[in-house]
């Protein structure tokens, strides 16, 4: 039985997550009731129609990058708009074509569908329709794919997956597609026939091909290409400058389309000049058609990188408009609906998608408040699909080429990073180099994949040389810094402070080890050695009776002990070496820092006491924890005290676990901060007051706690300083 206030409250409870799981799948559901109609939807409109003009351009333009017929680029600016409207969690940015995609896309294409006869014109009518077919059906089936891949990432809640691209790895991938767009457009501002090529290397064998043609080039596409793109980057210069005095940026692609579309027609440019033209654009849309499968199996690794470069700019752009406006995107929910509305215009014979940096900030600028400007920005491209595409049918092609360069300009000026990268963190700077590189030379899909292992073995080389220290006290105080940074330091006689800014694993920790014997000076293996062959020929004089013991230190009454420390060891000689030094059966202790019996040397230490600083040590393996272990009991072995600081609970129980811990290594050698280690290490040493109290210099009694962390035990040491 329940009770009726119980059963309330399941209710309640049901009602909620039912409301959640809504809110989460349809985000429309959660901002569209809220909407400020008289505040928003003059500013939406404004936004929606400005964009839209732009999106047309650009959908005709980047159509191009596919390989495909302009007028397929008006699908790609059309259907995702519509799906993202209704899934979408970002407010700003505006979904459609995407030149680096579009490119990503077209490589796909020309791959699958090699241009049998070598014309780059697949619109033109002596263009072979069976292979344009081909390639509008090769491209849609590439996004349909590509848009299962996100919707799958989205449903699985994978979207983390945007964490291993880094920011200076995106800017330099974003920057050599650019180029690689620029040199694609190259054919047709300049009017000539060139192969695609897909392979590595393959821009440069396009650039040779260009060469070898210039001087085939069609002056008059060139000109109008120059002149458009110079007139787009001064009035973009413009636009950026004065956005504050602007009520609305200058539409100049726009403007230079409506103007060259007039010249065109009216100067009949395509027969005096032999121009290419966009020509026939069908009126309506293309029936929706199932994808080609055996396209699913030649490009399953392209539509994989597409789907993650595309997720990954529509997501780096929508979250730089979430922290603007302060609201909430979800990256999961971002790929199901990219992954749906990629499935959609698959399904319609367009080409995948994701967010043009240079569209998005047209969204945002003109005042677009949530993605009702984009829902009106695919009405006016709806109206030129079905009512007045035709106006643009004489159309150079060189223009479309031209805007799409104009667009590139911001990704251009990407360069910039490196100068800024230098600066702050030479290893990013190296990302975006290398990154830039193999993007230019092994193509844009190989490219990034490179890029990544790249950028993951850099995480790997910082954290296998991480830069150790030494620490000292500042001022005497309990503030402990690199000695070498600052010159009032106090370091207490006979301890080092040894930091590691790294976690520490199987592959450094024999750099860790290394630099902790740099730092102190000595092995203490090689110490430990050398005492217990100094041991071995004590006893033997001392079987003797050769060696005599005073208060003053020892007599050797034999004229000389043969030193074997250059003698041939074996394998049982040199376990034997390594065992602690037992002195049970000697009727004296012996000072190892005092001098020895003749012919017998064992090096001289100092320190008796070695702080090791893990505050920064996040993990360490199941192979680290045995080096470690070893290099601990090495220390302990030479009578030198070691206490590890600044780890976490965490820490110490994975060790106790992994049984770390044995008479020579104990858990009582955690303390919370190197500060109390040093404490208890004054307190175990009875230094005196005038050697160190870094508190006060008057004649008072201070009580100091020290805290430290045994494993699971907690204890407090009271150590009385006067001056």
């Amino acid at each position: 039985m329940v009770a009726r206030g119980q059963l309330k409250w399941v209710k309640r409870c049901s009602s909620r997550k039912v409301k959640e799981i809504v809110f989460s799948l349809l985000p429309i559901a959660s901002w569209l009731p809220e909407y400020k109609l008289k505040e928003w939807l003059l500013s939406d409109i404004v936004s929606g129609i400005s964009t839209g003009l732009v999106a047309v351009l650009q959908g005709l333009a980047f159509a191009l990058l596919v390989n495909i017929p302009p007028a397929y680029g008006l699908y790609a600016a059309f259907f995702p708009v519509i799906v993202y409207f209704f899934f979408g969690t970002s407010k700003h940015i505006s979904v459609g074509p995407f030149p680096v995609l579009s490119m990503m896309v077209g490589a796909a294409v020309v791959r699958l569908a090699p241009d049998d006869s070598i014309s780059t014109d697949p619109s033109n009518n002596s263009t072979d329709d069976s292979l344009t077919n081909k390639r509008i059906m090769v491209a849609a089936s590439v996004t349909f794919l590509t848009g299962i891949i996100q919707l799958a990432f989205g449903i699985l809640r994978i979207g983390f997956v945007v964490i291993y691209l880094s920011e200076a790895l995106i800017s330099a991938f974003t920057t050599a597609a650019a180029l690689h767009v620029v040199i694609s457009q190259l054919k047709f501002m300049l009017q000539l026939t060139v192969p695609a090529h897909t392979d590595p290397f393959s821009i440069f064998k396009v650039l040779e091909s260009l060469f070898t043609q210039i001087r085939k080039t069609n002056i008059a596409d060139l000109v109008t290409s120059v002149i458009i793109v110079v007139i787009v980057f001064v009035f973009k210069e413009i636009n950026e400058r004065f956005k504050a005095k602007l009520p609305v940026p200058i539409p100049i692609e726009l403007i230079v389309t409506v103007i060259a579309a007039g010249l065109s027609y009216g100067c009949n440019f395509q027969q005096r000049f032999n121009v290419s033209v966009i020509g026939k654009m069908e009126k309506g849309f293309q029936a929706p058609a199932a994808p080609d499968t055996q396209v699913f199996q030649d490009a399953i690794g392209d539509c994989f990188t597409i789907a993650i470069v595309g997720f990954v700019v529509a997501f780096s752009v929508a979250s730089v408009y979430s922290l603007k406006y302060d609201y909430r995107i979800d990256g999961s929910q971002e790929l199901i609906a990219f992954g749906l509305g990629n499935i959609v215009t698959g399904s319609f014979k367009g080409f995948a998608g994701s967010t043009a940096l240079s569209r998005s900030a047209v969204q945002e600028s003109t005042g677009g408040k949530t993605q009702v400007a984009g829902i009106l920005s695919s009405v006016i491209v709806l109206i030129v699909i079905v009512a007045i595409g035709f106006l643009l049918e004489p159309l150079q092609k060189s223009v479309l080429s031209a805007l799409a360069l104009g667009n590139l300009k911001g990704m251009l000026m990407q360069f910039a990073e490196i100068g800024r990268l230098w600066k702050k963190d030479k290893y990013d700077c190296l990302i975006w180099i290398m990154t830039f590189i193999f993007a230019i030379v092994l193509g844009l899909g190989l490219g990034l994949a490179a890029s990544v292992a790249f950028e993951l073995l850099t995480i790997v080389f910082r954290t296998q040389f991480p830069k150790c220290t030494t620490l000292a006290n500042i001022g005497r105080s309990n503030i402990y810094k690199n000695r070498k940074d600052y010159s009032d330091m106090y370091e207490p006689e006979g301890v080092k402070i040894f930091r590691c800014p790294a976690p520490i694993y199987f592959a450094n920790i024999g750099f860790f080890k290394q630099k902790l014997i740099d730092a102190i000076g000595f092995s203490p293996l090689r110490i430990l050695r050398k005492r217990n062959k100094a041991l071995k020929k004590i006893r033997k004089l001392q079987k003797r009776g050769l060696l005599q013991v005073t208060p003053k230190g020892f007599i050797c009454t034999a004229d000389g002990v043969k030193d074997s420390d250059d003698e041939e060891l074996d394998n049982n000689q040199i376990e034997e070496l390594d065992q602690p030094i037992d002195t049970t059966d000697l009727p004296f202790q012996i000072d190892w820092n005092a001098d020895l019996p003749l012919n017998i040397t064992v090096p001289k230490i100092s320190l008796h006491s070695l702080i090791l600083d893990f505050s920064a040590v996040s993990f360490l393996d199941v192979s680290s924890m045995r080096g470690l272990k070893s290099i601990l009991k090495d220390f302990v072995r030479i009578k030198v005290d070691v206490y590890i600081v600044g780890t976490d609970d965490d820490f110490i129980e994975k060790l106790s676990r992994c049984q770390f811990f044995d008479d020579e290594v104990k858990d009582s050698i955690f303390f919370l901060t190197i500060h109390d280690a040093v404490l208890h290490i004054l307190m175990k040493k009875d230094y005196s007051a005038s050697k160190f109290n870094p508190y006060q210099e008057k004649e008072d009694k201070f009580d100091f706690t020290i805290n430290t962390n045994g494993g699971l035990r907690n204890r407090e040491y009271q150590v009385m300083f006067s001056n």
